[in-house]
């Protein structure tokens, strides 16, 4: 039997290649993230005759660099394993003595494989990866729109400071409409009132008139903000407001689809509360197959919710963290969903309001119920059937949420 090791790298690969005793039938070699980089792997195992039957081959998941090359040796039908990098850290304290290169990582991959401790990460379903890729693009258009916010209110803050407080939100469909059409308060003051309260009401289908126009007015021409370099403030504002009406369109548009193709899944992670569509869909897409977890706990430390206690002798803090050390976007849509549901599912509400009355911070109180909803979403996949909040008399305990 063979072994493979590759360090996966952005433009080169390292490789190593070992026999079943451990020993390296030569040095390590580079190669490109290409399908010429990769025959120069394959003409090196074919050099000392080794058959894809006798041969397997590890990598680790980085980024996304490591997904060309297994596709390359999958579909030759190769024995291709992926891995966390977490599981190889204990291996490498074994070669602490030795220089850190990316000659000793695909060595320490090769020898992985031969003693064969590691649990791998599997290649989900065309429509999970489709449903990921959707929900982690999502979630970086959101956080795109969050820096466009962020950027107006600092500009506003400077020309036009009294401006957060004439609109409930600085971002609803009214507001915007007027920054993109008078991003200033010199623009707000020289177009007539009329104009103003037709744009207003048109904006806000009714509700503002020609008295918050006016109102709008006399805080402009009284304002505090600065009167210097007018227009590359309106310049960029305008524009930033552009940008997010954009950003928003995409969102809705991207939204339509995640919903589709959760649909399509039949999968029933929005029956639980404070779970809809998107955050589903983010929940489903990151955990992949269910089936690769044998135990709820498994799960709450793949989402990096568990609590990472820090002890030392007799000391044992009373104050733990959540760990962190599991997939973030799976963290994130679970803790909001945790949010959500403490308001609106009764065993969770309760839940969250005996933590409080214990005395628990929010956040702690937060934490705890995203653990529980972990349980939850546990049993809910794999047993593929609806969530109850209060499960029929006759279920047995051990299949409760």
């Amino acid at each position: 039997m063979f072994y493979v090791g590759i360090d996966i790298a952005k433009n080169k690969h390292e490789a190593s290649l070992i026999d079943v005793s451990g020993k390296a039938l030569v040095d390590s070699i580079s190669f490109s993230n290409s399908k010429e980089g990769c025959e120069k792997l394959l003409a090196l195992m074919e050099r000392f005759q080794v058959d894809k039957s006798d041969v397997v081959i590890g990598m680790e998941a980085t980024g996304h660099y490591w997904l060309s090359v297994h596709a390359f040796f999958f579909e030759l039908e190769y024995d291709v394993k992926v891995i966390n990098p977490i599981q190889s850290e204990a291996f490498r304290k074994m070669y602490i003595r030795q220089t850190k290169n990316d000659s000793k990582d695909s060595y320490i991959i090769a020898q992985i494989m031969r003693f064969g401790q590691f649990s791998t990460t599997s290649l989900s379903e065309e429509g999970t990866v489709a449903l990921r890729q959707l929900s982690r693009y999502r979630l970086a258009l959101v956080d795109s729109c969050g820096d466009c916010k962020r950027r107006v209110i600092a500009l506003l803050d400077q020309v036009f400071p009294e401006y957060g407080k004439f609109f409930s939100d600085t971002f609803g469909v009214t507001s915007k409409e007027v920054l993109l059409n008078y991003p200033t308060p010199e623009d707000m003051i020289t177009v007539s009132t009329d104009e103003l309260a037709g744009l207003l009401n048109k904006a806000s289908r009714g509700r503002f008139r020609e008295d918050k126009a006016k109102e709008l007015q006399s805080l402009a021409d009284n304002t505090f903000g600065v009167h210097f370099a007018k227009d590359a403030f309106a310049f960029q504002i305008k524009q930033l407001i552009e940008q997010l009406v954009f950003l928003e369109n995409q969102i809705s548009e991207l939204e339509d689809k995640i919903a589709l193709l959760l649909e399509q899944m039949g999968s029933f992670i929005t029956t639980i509360s404070g779970i809809g569509d998107t955050l589903g869909a983010i929940i489903v897409s990151e955990i992949g197959d269910i089936h690769r977890f044998d135990a709820p706990g498994k799960l709450v430390a793949f989402a990096g919710l568990d609590v990472k206690v820090n002890q030392s002798g007799e000391f044992s803090s009373t104050r733990n963290k959540i760990s962190k050390r599991g997939s973030p976007y799976l963290r994130r849509a679970i803790w909001l969903a945790a949010g959500r549901a403490v308001f609106c599912d009764p065993i969770l509400s309760e839940y969250y309001q005996s933590l409080r009355a214990r005395g628990k911070h929010h956040l702690t109180a937060v934490g705890a119920v995203a653990r529980k909803m972990c349980n939850i979403i546990f049993a809910i996949l794999k047993e593929n059937r609806p969530y109850e909040p209060q499960p029929p008399k006759k279920q047995n305990s051990e299949n409760r949420c």
